[in-house]
């Protein structure tokens, strides 16, 4: 994004988090998105995104709707996971055929390469157009098209038709939406009966000496960061801030189980510096 794009944002605006505000805030981070989650994080919040998909445990087929995830990276590990899973029931395939004639095999093997995802989908929402833009860039660039679309959606009024995914997942932007109960009304709404809410998020850390270093490390390393890399100490201020304003772990349970979901619980990682929620539409 040219700099003359970028709008300033005040400390007073920030602090409002208005829908209007939220989006500028993305649309000035979009860029340079990535990067700052890498520096933010130090690399950990790909691992936390790994672990997000292996809970998630998608077979073949698995339609899924990740919301706020315009840079695409759950959307891709989606895709890895199921042509993976795919691939080994492939090869268990013809382990149990050993008496297939090489034109079987070739025919298998055919098919499999016309249809690597087994029909599965994921469809990647978003309420920001520069969001989108960056990570169609990054699809593009690393190869990924099949089985991938991005639809531009507010999470508090999907653009999307009752019971139509299996799964539903949001990392890292539930907390930047204006009403999270009515987002948590439209996961329910959108997902088939059976279907699976998963949310990544920044929580609350259970360790006091590891809680005082972290927001030591927020608070003054993180917008210093922003600043460096991405020209933009306020946003980052702001992503910062939203993060202790989140729910704490429980909490955000019961919003999950008053939106109607069912068998709710939540995995800490690294202490609670973020957690994975996951419930049931049942």
């Amino acid at each position: 994004m040219a700099p003359a794009c970028k709008r300033r944002l005040s400390g007073k605006a920030l602090a409002n988090g208005s829908v209007g505000v939220i989006y500028q805030v993305f649309e000035n981070v979009a860029e340079k998105y990535d990067v700052m989650n890498d520096s933010m994080s130090l690399g950990i919040h790909r691992v936390w995104k790994d672990i997000l998909v292996h809970k998630m445990n998608p077979s073949p087929g698995t339609l899924l709707v990740d919301v706020a995830g315009g840079t695409g990276d759950i959307a891709f590990r989606f895709l890895n996971y199921v042509r993976s899973v795919r691939e080994r029931q492939l090869q268990q395939k013809l382990r149990h055929h050993q008496n297939l004639s090489w034109q079987e095999i070739s025919k298998s093997y055919q098919e499999e390469k016309s249809n690597p995802l087994g029909d599965s989908q994921v469809v990647v929402c978003d309420i920001n157009k520069e969001m989108l833009k960056a990570g169609k860039q990054k699809a593009q660039h690393l190869g990924y098209s099949e089985g991938l679309s991005w639809v531009l959606g507010n999470a508090e009024e999907l653009p999307f038709d009752d019971d139509k995914f299996d799964v539903y997942t949001i990392a890292f932007g539930i907390r930047n939406v204006t009403r999270i109960d009515l987002a948590l009304q439209e996961a329910y709404r959108v997902l088939k009966p059976g279907g699976r809410f998963l949310c990544l998020e920044f929580s609350h850390v259970s360790n006091p000496l590891l809680s005082r270093l972290y927001d030591l490390y927020s608070f003054q390393v993180i917008p210093v960061l922003g600043e460096v890399i991405a020209g933009d100490w306020k946003s980052y201020q702001y992503l910062v801030e939203s993060i202790r304003r989140f729910p704490p772990q429980e909490e955000l349970k019961a919003m999950i189980e008053d939106a109607g979901f069912l068998k709710v619980d939540y995995q800490n990682l690294n202490s609670g510096i973020v957690a994975i929620h996951s419930g049931f539409k049942l």
